[in-house]
C-alpha cells in the first residue's frame, strides 16, 4: 500500500476530501486513515510537527498499514530564486541540517553517524527537483539562512522531510516527496507569508492531487 504521511490536518485535508470509503483510527495519538484515491488503496497517517514525529509516523505507516511505499506532501520554505511561491516541487535529496557531528566524525553537517554523505537520495519524477533541508525550528535566523544556502546549498527547508527518508533508509522502503512553496526566505516575515500563502497551497495540493497518485501508481 502506498502510504501518504503528513505532518498537519490541514496539509491532509485535500487529500482525504478525496478518499473514498474512509476508515480511521489512532495509534499512539496519530490519526491513520485507509481507503481508497482515485480508486487505489492508500493510507494516510497525519504525523504532527517536527522530525520525531515524522519519523514515528513513518515507522506506524511501515508497521502498521505495511507501507511499500511512503509519500510526503506538504508546505515548505523556499530558499532562493529557484522556487516560487504557490508552485509543487519533487524533492531529490534530504538533509538534517539540525545534526551536527562534525567535531566526533570530521563529517559535514548532516551527515548521519550510519552514512558517509550528508543528503540522502529520494525516489524523484513528476516535477521540478530540488534539494530540502530539515531541521526542528521555524525561523527566520540569518545564521540558519547562511547554513541552508552557502553550506549546504538547499533550496527549500521543512520540519519532516530527511527524518522520513532516514526511516526510510533503513527500512528499504521507497520514499517520496513533494513540497509546495508557501514562504521565501527574504522576502520578509516567514511567519506572515506562510498564513497569507497557504491557502493558495492547499489549492495547488487540490488540482495537482491526481497528478501525483497517477505518478506514485504508474
Amino acid at each position: 500500500m502506498k502510504v501518504f504521511v503528513i505532518a498537519m490536518q490541514k496539509e491532509a485535508q485535500p487529500l482525504l476530501d478525496k478518499l473514498a470509503n474512509p476508515a480511521e483510527r489512532t495509534v499512539c495519538g496519530k490519526r491513520i486513515f485507509t481507503g481508497e484515491l482515485y480508486n487505489r488503496p492508500t493510507g494516510v497517517v497525519i504525523c504532527g510537527v517536527g522530525k520525531v514525529n515524522a519519523a514515528c509516523g513513518a515507522q506506524y505507516a511501515i508497521d502498521c498499514l505495511g507501507a511499500d511505499e511512503i509519500i510526503n506532501l506538504g508546505v515548505a520554505g523556499g530558499l532562493n530564486a529557484s522556487v516560487k511561491t504557490g508552485e509543487i516541487y519533487c524533492v531529490s535529496q534530504a538533509v538534517q541540517y539540525d545534526f551536527d557531528l562534525t567535531q566526533l566524525n570530521g563529517t559535514r553537517i548532516g551527515t548521519l553517524d550510519e552514512c558517509n554523505e550528508n543528503y540522502l537520495p529520494l525516489k524523484r519524477g513528476g516535477y521540478p527537483e530540488r534539494k530540502l533541508a530539515t531541521g526542528d525550528r521555524f525561523n527566520d535566523s540569518k545564521d540558519d539562512y547562511r547554513l541552508l544556502t552557502e553550506e549546504l546549498q538547499a533550496d527549500i527547508r521543512d520540519m519532516e522531510g530527511a527524518a522520513i527518508a532516514q526511516v526510510c533508509m533503513h527500512a528499504k522502503v521507497p520514499f517520496r516527496s513533494f513540497k509546495i512553496i508557501s514562504d521565501i526566505a527574504g522576502s520578509g516575515s516567514t511567519t506572515e507569508q506562510y498564513l497569507k500563502n497557504l491557502s493558495l497551497c492547499f489549492e495547488t495540493l487540490t488540482r495537482e492531487l491526481q497528478n501525483i497518485t497517477e505518478l506514485i501508481y504508474g
